[in-house]
C-alpha cells in the first residue's frame, strides 16, 4: 500500500435539469429534491432562493436585487485503495462547490467549496457504530476512537495534490444549530455573518468535526432567524470574500430553510438565548417537497454498505493507515 490514498475529483452541476448519478449517495440532499413528480419545479424553487437571498446580502451597487446569481457543483470524491495489487475506488466525501455570476460586470468568480458535507463514513459512524456501541448501554457514551479514521481521511484529502489542484482556498462547510444545546448571542456582530452564538457545551458533531480539523463559529446572518454552524480551517472572519461568505449563507441557509424549516423557516427570530426546536409549529413551509423520514432510513442503509463495502473488507489497511497519519 502506498502511504497515502489516491483522490479522484468527479463535479456535476446542480440546476433545475439535474439528475442524481448512478454512484451518489442515496442520502444526499441534492438526490432527495431532484426525486419524484416535483422534481424540476423543486429545483428550480431552490434555485431562486438562493439568488435572491445572495442579492439581498450583496445588496450594494446592487439597485434591482438582480445583479448576481449563485451556480452550484456537486464535487464527489473518490478514493482510491491499493489493496493486493488491485485498485479499488470508495465514494469518500460529497461537498458542494459555489460560483457567483456577476451580470453587470459578465465575470464569473470562485465561490466557496464545502457547504453541504456528506460522507459515507461518517453514515457508518453514525448510524452503526455509535447505535452498537450503545445498545446494550443505559448511559449514551461514544467509542475513544470515534469520528478518527473519518477525520484523518478528510484531512488527508484537504492536504492532497489532488484538492490544492482544483481549489484555491480552503473549505467552509456550514450545518444546522443542534437541537439540544442553548446558544447565547454575543457582542460580536460582523457585516456579513451576522451577529454572532456561543453555545452553551460542544455538541457531538462540533467534536466530530473537530477530528477533521475544523473549528466552528456560530452567526446569525442579518434578517435570519436562526444560527448557522461554521466550520472552517484558518481564519473565517478575514480568508474569505463578502461575496464568498454571502454563497455559502445564501446557498445553506436556504437548503436549511427547506430540510429543517422549524429552525430556518421559523416566524420568530432567535433571541438573546435560543435552543432551537425540530418540534416548533411556528413556522413556515417553503413549496419545495422534501422527504426528511426517507433520508433518515437512507442514512443506516448507507452506514451498513459502507461498513460491509469499505470498513470491513480494508479494516487491518484502514487502521494502519490512520495511525501513521496521525503520527
Amino acid at each position: 500500500m502506498t502511504s497515502d490514498f489516491i483522490f479522484a475529483i468527479d463535479s456535476i452541476t446542480f440546476d433545475e435539469n439535474y439528475h442524481p448519478s448512478d454512484n451518489t449517495r442515496a442520502t444526499t440532499n441534492f438526490a432527495n429534491l431532484a426525486r419524484g413528480e416535483s422534481r424540476q419545479q423543486n429545483l428550480r424553487n431552490t434555485l431562486r432562493m438562493i439568488n435572491n437571498r445572495f442579492n439581498a446580502l450583496a445588496h450594494w451597487d446592487n439597485p434591482k436585487g438582480d445583479r448576481y446569481s449563485v451556480e452550484l457543483e456537486i464535487i464527489s470524491v473518490n478514493m482510491k485503495i491499493d489493496h493486493q495489487g488491485t485498485e479499488n475506488s470508495f465514494p469518500a466525501i460529497e461537498v458542494l462547490k459555489t460560483n457567483i455570476v456577476d451580470h453587470h460586470t459578465n465575470k464569473r468568480i470562485e465561490g466557496v467549496v464545502g457547504n453541504n458535507f456528506s460522507s459515507y463514513v461518517r453514515d457508518y459512524d453514525f448510524s452503526v457504530l455509535l447505535r452498537e456501541h450503545n445498545k446494550d448501554q443505559t448511559q449514551f457514551s461514544v467509542p475513544d476512537d470515534f469520528g478518527e479514521l473519518h477525520g484523518n481521511l478528510f484531512k488527508s484529502f484537504i492536504n492532497s495534490d489532488t484538492y490544492q489542484q482544483n481549489f484555491l482556498k480552503a473549505p467552509v462547510i456550514c450545518l444546522s444549530v443542534s437541537d439540544n444545546k442553548i446558544y447565547h448571542r454575543t457582542g460580536n456582530e460582523h457585516p456579513i455573518l451576522g451577529v454572532e452564538y456561543q453555545p452553551n457545551e460542544s455538541s457531538l458533531t462540533e467534536q466530530y468535526f473537530n477530528k477533521m480539523g475544523l473549528e466552528v463559529r456560530y452567526f446569525m446572518p442579518p434578517n435570519s432567524v436562526a444560527p448557522l454552524a461554521f466550520h472552517f480551517f484558518g481564519d473565517l472572519l478575514r480568508d474569505y470574500t463578502d461575496l464568498e461568505l454571502i454563497s455559502t449563507i445564501s446557498t445553506m441557509e436556504s437548503f436549511q430553510k427547506i430540510y429543517r424549516p422549524e429552525i430556518y423557516n421559523a416566524n420568530a427570530a432567535a433571541g438573546k438565548c435560543y435552543q432551537p426546536s425540530l418540534k416548533n409549529l411556528d413556522h413556515s413551509l417553503t413549496q419545495i417537497v422534501y422527504d426528511r423520514e426517507e433520508r433518515n432510513t437512507l442514512a443506516i442503509e448507507q452506514g451498513k454498505f459502507t461498513e460491509e463495502h469499505f470498513i470491513k473488507p480494508y479494516q487491518a489497511i484502514l487502521e494502519r493507515w490512520s495511525a501513521k497519519y496521525a503520527a
